[in-house]
């Protein structure tokens, strides 16, 4: 990773897993405050390793800099989330930043599933995510932006918002998604934007080629009870799927998002899968 001089935190985190006889097993090589890690747990036996990534400092200022690498050895298999939302506070005149590198070695699967990130008026935040995929690696991930605080009238009329993920595989992308809003933009209103919404988000599936019949089961589960505020989407790929929520409501989305989670863990894994503790929905 490239290091960037900040006058806010630099903060640290690396997080590797590991097969053991079938057993994943963590260790963590840096943690550097404010970001730490809750001890592992198992809730679903010893084959997936969960882990929660905690900011002790309860939110992001501008020009702090959040560095995040994870490693999954060959056979591993680990559900990554936060312990609670990320909040990206007003800027005063400095670039909050966040890079995340992920590395998935062969036949090893990663849950990257955080909660949500909200962006207040005036925040100004770059987040950068580079996936490699060995061939044979899956890499479930989901993201979701709230812009501004909703709850309170707050609208995102100032700042600036970036986000970058990238999946590779052999050296070629798999995926590539940019996003970018300035506050106050007219991008907050169009229909080819936001459409007037608070809420953004995107799950990621990539590694595994869907059949016909997975894709009428997912496909199904896009014509769901959401209010009229709702857009959703899905697009199938070579090696996966992508699904979007435009909305009012983080926890809509995430039902959704978790929905399909759920879905897709019980036909790839026969997994009869309970969501995280962690995540309020």
């Amino acid at each position: 990773m490239t290091h960037i001089p900040s006058s806010g935190w630099h903060a640290r985190l690396q997080l590797g897993f590991t097969d053991n006889q079938g057993k994943t097993e963590f260790h963590c090589g840096q943690s550097q405050a404010p970001l730490k890690v809750q001890r592992p747990f198992y809730p679903e036996g010893n084959r997936i390793c969960h882990s929660a990534i905690l900011h002790t400092a309860g939110g992001v200022v501008g020009g702090d800099r959040l560095e995040i690498d994870l490693d999954l050895a060959p056979q591993a298999h680990a559900l990554v989330t936060t312990v609670a939302a990320s909040k990206i506070y007003r800027s005063l005149g400095s670039t909050a930043q966040q890079a995340i590198a992920i590395a998935i070695a062969s036949q090893a699967v990663l849950e990257w599933l955080p909660q949500e990130t909200i962006l207040f008026n005036g925040a100004d935040f770059r987040t950068q995510t580079r996936v490699n995929l060995a061939p044979g690696a899956v890499f479930l991930g989901w993201d979701l932006t709230r812009l501004g605080r909703t709850a309170r009238g707050e609208r995102f009329s100032q700042g600036q918002w970036r986000s970058q993920l990238e999946v590779w595989q052999n050296g070629l992308p798999l995926w590539i998604d940019r996003s970018g809003l300035t506050g106050g933009s007219p991008l907050l209103e169009s229909p080819y934007g936001l459409a007037g919404q608070p809420v953004i988000g995107t799950l990621v599936w990539l590694g595994k080629s869907l059949d016909a019949l997975e894709m009428k089961a997912l496909r199904e589960l896009e014509i769901v009870n959401f209010h009229d505020f709702c857009q959703v989407g899905m697009t199938f790929l070579p090696d996966g799927l992508i699904c979007r929520y435009r909305g009012r409501s983080t926890t809509e989305a995430k039902r959704w998002f978790i929905t399909i989670w759920r879905h897709l863990r019980r036909q790839t894994w026969g997994l009869d899968t309970q969501p995280s503790r962690l995540w309020p929905v």
